[in-house]
């Protein structure tokens, strides 16, 4: 039955509500309830999700370090041999810098530009000096950390990304990504989603697509080294289609890319107060607090007969996503 979810691949847990960062993409820095997963729930749920072959658990957010006690949250994953990654802001991560070696495969933080750009976009007074000392502290502690970057592109930085990717060169990241922003969704704390006045805030206006297109030209030229490399891992041709056309087409001037995800076939994300959904963007399953149970929740009949009915191609969220993903799933199982 190529509806039914047999493994999970990814699991997203969003452990805490908050952030201490204002980003202009984001609005979850609004969210001051400081509500959080209890470290207990998912100790008693970890099991099942090892039963269900959790092959990764990202900790999201928001800022995941501002829960209480994230190393209690985390450690029945990390005991059942579960890989975890960690995404942070970046300014607790020298606090917690013993805790973060420890516990977490992967750390992924934000970098949203050179310096003064990434402190610009945060809102945060000196957010990439915080970046920079928490790095060095973890590689103190354990230089062979693995540490990724992602950067989301927009009004405010599409001018600088070949500066963008020096900059995590010299941060020393071992991998690092280009993704849009996602302006049309009610992900990341925007209940009902933004008006259009709000949208037209952040995205690369239509009159500057050409030169987002001229700038990407030239980190394609200036930063050849990185694609070389594997540092950036998507190809010139890729990243073009996936933030030029996405620009594009929001602004009515192209077709949105053709998209093949299957994470709805293969992850689940589970927000801070229990609510389970096939991913960021989709309508929620349920919650854990009712139902108990994830291995319920997604193979439900009503999640089986969504995902059957689902047209990945067509659907109009994830037309407009801007993820871009794809999971190695079991044979047999995924979207038509």
């Amino acid at each position: 039955m190529p509806h039914l979810i047999s493994q999970i691949s990814e699991l997203f847990i969003w452990p805490h509500a908050g952030c201490n960062h204002r980003c202009v993409s984001c609005d979850i820095w609004q969210d001051r309830s400081r509500r959080e997963l209890a470290a207990e729930d998912v100790e008693r749920w970890a099991e099942e999700w090892e039963a269900m072959g959790v092959k990764e658990v990202i900790l999201t957010g928001g800022e995941p370090l501002m829960h209480r006690d994230l190393s209690a949250l985390a450690e029945p994953l990390r005991r059942r041999g579960m890989p975890l990654v960690l995404l942070s802001t970046g300014i607790l991560l020298k606090k917690y810098a013993q805790q973060v070696v420890d516990t977490y495969a992967v750390v992924l933080v934000s970098l949203d530009g050179p310096p003064e750009i990434h402190d610009r976009v945060r809102r945060v007074p000196r957010a990439y000096d915080h970046l920079v000392r928490g790095l060095g502290t973890l590689r103190e502690l354990d230089p062979g950390i693995r540490v990724a970057a992602r950067c989301t592109v927009h009004r405010f930085n599409y001018k600088h990304l070949a500066e963008t990717v020096r900059t995590a060169q010299e941060l020393g990241v071992y991998r690092f990504s280009f993704i849009p922003a996602d302006v049309t969704s009610e992900a990341f704390n925007r209940d009902g989603g933004w008006d259009a006045e709000r949208q037209n805030e952040l995205v690369v206006p239509a009159d500057a697509l050409g030169d987002l297109e001229a700038e990407l030209e030239r980190m394609f030229t200036e930063c050849a080294d990185a694609f070389e490399s594997g540092l950036i891992q998507e190809s010139p041709e890729h990243l073009k289609s996936y933030v030029l056309r996405y620009y594009q087409a929001f602004h009515r001037k192209a077709e949105y890319a053709t998209v093949s995800c299957n994470m709805p076939w293969g992850s689940a994300v589970i927000e801070v107060d229990g609510t389970v959904r096939p991913c960021f963007f989709q309508p929620a399953y349920g919650n854990l607090h009712t139902e108990g149970s994830l291995e319920a929740l997604v193979n439900s009949p009503e999640a089986v007969r969504w995902r059957a009915e689902l047209d990945v191609a067509n659907d109009p969220t994830c037309q407009r996503c801007v993820c871009f993903n794809t999971l190695e799933l079991p044979a047999g199982t995924g979207p038509r």
